[in-house]
């Protein structure tokens, strides 16, 4: 047993108006005692559903986007998109590092140090966010220039990635919170904040882009107001809760905590400014087909986004599973856990592939009604279509081997199998079009899969330490 200045505190009273599911010490031992199927289950299931919440925020987002700005404004939003992945990469340094290093202490029955760790991750995590949003905002003539996008996309994209940037410091709280949540053993907490969050956004996103009664139309930066003002709020009512169950200590910062955090989740960071430095390239390739090519590419990204981002749940719950069997002197139960969860997710990847293969048109038709654009994401999700088969193992056995500390055999090999898209893009589509490009996305996204599967079962993640 846990001692209680160890335990987090018990759940939230009814009064508080959450669902009373905090994870006491006696469940996180579940983690590594219960039958494993039902621990990835119990476990993922909460985190797939916060996944699939932000997926349903997105898409909605572009719906309205789409419908009542245009073809423009879904390829700014796409467009904005790169270097929304290259700001929230950072802040899956924080997440991706302190899951690992706070789930090992509770492996290791150690609650009152991963609260620590917690904490100063959480200050770091805010005050990094803000130096992104100043260098962002300062940099946003030379974002846009680089991708080459036309004048009026160029335009919009700006004023939606200038007005994300402002709540930057706390989503990249949000990420720190979440994560204290996460390597826990509780999933559910962060859903029941994220569906707080997104049901307000999916409120506030058609009142502020169109102007519904007292407020005005404010067009693509509404969207943009709807994202921030609802996550930043779901950051700060998660700090309330988090530090009330002791999950997180706030108090003088302590350098090794950084460094540690920093060291596990920093090459994971790396894979992901580097895949949205390789897309801002790869967008200079697609704008030679014009804006059509450019929205295919985010409706694309938003149909694709579901399954991804299942596969993000399955793996952020694997990577407490993993560590805090590490933790525990469990390696084999972490291996089975890693298998198992890719598993179950790559059974909807089998959907998923039929689905864009069968009704892709449809899918296109929710985005917008241009036909040139609809055109263009129907071939783009037939192409993609094969790639859903091996996405899970990505994406899940990639946030496992996060969960064990190892995170940098999968940078190295994730950023060169994407980096090679640069110049096969290039060549494929000076020979086949936008078609050329398709091809190279979908095929190198397989390789991706295979090759995280491979460094899984060469096991070297089971002898790392932290």
């Amino acid at each position: 047993m846990l001692d209680q200045t160890q335990a987090p505190q018990l759940p939230v009273e009814p009064h508080e108006g959450l669902a009373p599911v905090a994870v006491t010490g006696d469940e996180r031992a579940h983690l590594v005692s219960d039958s494993l199927r039902q621990t990835i289950l119990r476990v993922a299931l909460p985190a797939v559903a916060s996944s699939l919440l932000m997926t349903l925020f997105s898409s909605v987002d572009a719906f309205w986007v789409g419908s009542r700005i245009g073809a423009v404004g879904l390829a700014a939003v796409s467009t904005s998109l790169f270097w929304i992945w290259m700001i929230v990469s950072l802040a899956e340094m924080v997440g991706v590092g302190l899951t690992a290093a706070a789930s090992r202490r509770y492996g290791e029955r150690k609650g009152s140090e991963a609260a620590k760790l917690a904490g100063d991750a959480l200050i770091f995590s805010f005050v990094l966010g803000t130096a992104v949003a100043i260098a962002g905002t300062a940099a946003l003539h030379w974002l846009f220039g680089v991708m080459n996008t036309p004048p009026e996309v160029t335009l919009l994209g700006s004023t939606y990635l200038r007005t994300y940037l402002i709540g930057a410091p706390l989503i990249y709280a949000f990420f720190a919170i979440d994560s204290a949540f996460r390597a826990s053993g509780d999933t559910r907490t962060p859903f029941v904040l994220l569906l707080a969050s997104v049901a307000l956004t999916l409120v506030l996103d058609p009142v502020l882009i169109v102007g519904v009664g007292p407020f005005p139309r404010m067009g693509i930066e509404g969207a943009a107001i709807a994202t921030i003002s609802t996550r930043g709020a779901a950051a700060v009512m998660g700090l309330v809760i988090a530090i009330r169950r002791r999950l997180v200590a706030v108090g003088r910062v302590r350098l090794e905590s950084i460094l540690l955090v920093c060291r596990v989740g920093l090459p994971t960071a790396g894979t992901g400014v580097m895949f949205s430095a390789i897309y801002v390239i790869l967008t200079r390739t697609t704008t030679r087909f014009g804006t059509p090519a450019l929205a295919a590419l985010g409706i694309g990204h938003r149909v694709e986004s579901w399954l991804f981002m299942i596969g993000v749940g399955f793996g952020a719950a694997t990577a407490a599973i993993v560590g805090q069997n590490l933790g525990a002197g469990r390696a084999d139960r972490a291996a089975r856990a890693g298998w198992m969860a890719t598993a179950y997710c790559t059974a909807l990847g089998v959907v998923a592939f039929s689905l864009e293969l069968l009704i892709p048109r449809q899918f296109a038709s929710l985005f917008t009604t241009d036909t040139a654009v609809i055109d263009e994401a129907v071939r783009y999700l037939r192409i993609a279509a094969i790639s859903q088969l091996a996405v899970c193992s990505e994406v899940v056995l990639e946030g496992a081997l996060g969960g064990a500390g190892e995170t940098v055999p999968p940078m190295i090999t994730s950023t060169t199998l994407t980096a090679v898209r640069i110049p096969l893009a290039t060549w494929a589509a000076n020979r086949w079009g936008s078609i050329g490009i398709w091809w190279v996305i979908s095929l190198t996204a397989m390789a991706r899969g295979l090759a995280m599967a491979g460094l899984w079962r060469l096991g070297r993640w089971k002898r790392r330490s932290l």
